[in-house]
């Protein structure tokens, strides 16, 4: 059983110097240089994210303006990977009173209250989100996980497919920086790796497909048979790479 919190900062596009990512990060280019002082506040915070420096990204960031929304979100980010989810709520809290059309900082509110188990307060945060920026696949794969986490598989799949619609890659990013919070913690990992496992089967994504079929079975998924008999995966039964798992009992982990 895998419980807790287990989130990873999204980042829309590759490190840029000196301007300014897609998601409101500034880094620069290719290796993570010591922050100097001709950097500004914002910037120096980024550099000491990147590096899991959150206690003095916390402070850098204080010394930049904080009437901006980017900022109190920053820091808010910077909270929650401490753990801190209570400052954390606040500084999103803060950052939504700022610019309450900050999609972002919806979204990473509604990971607190899916960290303390509001599922129901999780899923109106990440719906409010996606009306704002209905093409974020991050808002959308939180939206699927907390349906999941209520047990409404059903609805959780819709979201996962539509959130690989929007971004077949959105469930491989991994990043120490970034204004947006992917919420990775569910308990029933087994069932989740099968239900990825369809998803990425239906969207013809063989590949990712057979990698979710291994995780389901290492983490116990007990009704084999359901690979031979869902739709979403008759394009793979004459694949040699899932004949090798049909056939091999896999060591639950």
């Amino acid at each position: 059983m895998l419980s807790g919190l287990s989130l990873v900062i999204v980042t829309a596009v590759a490190f840029q110097n000196p301007a300014q990512t897609a998601n409101g990060f500034r880094v620069p280019d290719r290796a993570v240089p010591a922050p100097t002082r001709s950097l500004s506040p914002e910037t120096r915070g980024d550099i000491m994210m990147a590096r899991k420096m959150y206690r003095e990204a916390i402070d850098t960031y204080r010394e930049a303006p904080q009437n901006s929304a980017v900022i109190q979100n920053k820091i808010g980010i910077a909270y929650h990977q401490l753990t801190e989810l209570e400052l954390a709520k606040k500084q999103y809290e803060r950052s939504i009173k700022l610019d309450p059309k900050y999609a972002e900082a919806i979204n990473n509110l509604g990971t607190i209250y899916y960290a303390r188990k509001s599922y129901r307060r999780a899923i109106n945060e990440y719906k409010k989100a996606i009306k704002m920026m209905p093409n974020m696949a991050t808002f959308v794969g939180n939206l699927g996980t907390a349906y999941f986490a209520r047990k409404k598989f059903k609805e959780a799949a819709l979201m996962y497919q539509e959130a690989i619609r929007l971004d077949p890659n959105v469930f491989d990013q991994s990043s120490n920086v970034g204004t947006t919070l992917q919420e990775r913690s569910v308990e029933d990992r087994a069932r989740f790796h099968y239900i990825m496992a369809k998803t990425y089967a239906k969207a013809g994504e063989n590949d990712r497909a057979l990698l979710y079929i291994r995780k389901a079975l290492e983490e116990g998924f007990k009704d084999r048979q359901k690979f031979h008999t869902d739709p979403e995966f008759s394009a793979l039964q004459s694949n040699t790479e899932f004949k090798q798992l049909m056939a091999t009992e896999q060591r639950v982990l």
